[in-house]
């Protein structure tokens, strides 16, 4: 049994139950998040000292009444199971490929995400009062370019690593439905949202990235 810590409109909690799902994962998850003080209670904190959300705790291979294996970071998590539960299906048998899903993994998480959440944050948290448009338009500016390479990978692939889904599509199609979402003027970008409707168009993903964001 695999457990998963964290509200599903979180975009970390997104990428691992998604995960979970494509690799047909019994799995459960807890329902907790920021907003209602979950993340501080000695419980919660013992597991994640950050106090942040996703946690799994893998319970598969361990004995009755044993420790599970805990986790922390959603990337982390994605490349966990698809190593565990997925080689060469999600996690590339290729130590290229893997490489290669490696760097797009840690680009979402370095750049594409970062760039674009300050947006994220005035448009969809804040109401419009507090917004700060400057602050908005500089993290858009900022976010354009990166869309734009995301645009020109998927020319002519149909996954972000070629011809096969792997664990690098998932991080990256969480972040750019986010990107997509955003009430916002966005250059079209027809690879990308191509490739997006792809991927909300699979089983795993049904009720994932259809969600709003808030």
């Amino acid at each position: 049994m695999l457990r998963i810590w964290g509200r599903l409109s979180s975009i970390n909690v997104q990428k691992v139950v998604w995960c979970a799902r494509e690799l047909h994962l019994d799995h459960e998850r807890v329902d907790i998040g920021v907003a209602r003080g979950d993340l501080d209670t000695e419980a919660y904190v013992r597991l994640n000292p950050n106090r942040k959300i996703p946690v799994i705790e893998d319970f598969r291979g361990t004995d009755v009444g044993g420790e599970p294996f805990v986790l922390w970071e959603s990337n982390a998590i994605v490349r966990y199971l698809c190593a565990r539960y997925g080689e060469d299906s999600l996690w590339p048998a290729d130590v290229k490929a893997r490489a290669s899903a490696d760097r797009w993994m840690d680009w979402q998480a370095t750049a594409f995400s970062p760039a674009m959440v300050n947006a994220f944050l005035h448009l969809v948290r804040r109401p419009p009062a507090e917004r700060d448009e400057a602050v908005i338009a500089a993290s858009c500016a900022a976010t354009e370019p990166l869309a734009a390479l995301l645009d020109e990978a998927l020319a002519e692939r149909e996954f972000i690593g070629g011809t096969r889904f792997t664990m690098a599509d998932i991080p990256l199609a969480c972040a750019a439905h986010r990107w997509m979402g955003l009430p916002a003027t966005h250059t079209p970008r027809p690879n990308l949202e191509r490739w997006l409707a792809a991927m909300r168009a699979r089983p795993a993903a049904s009720g994932i990235l259809e969600l709003p964001l808030r």
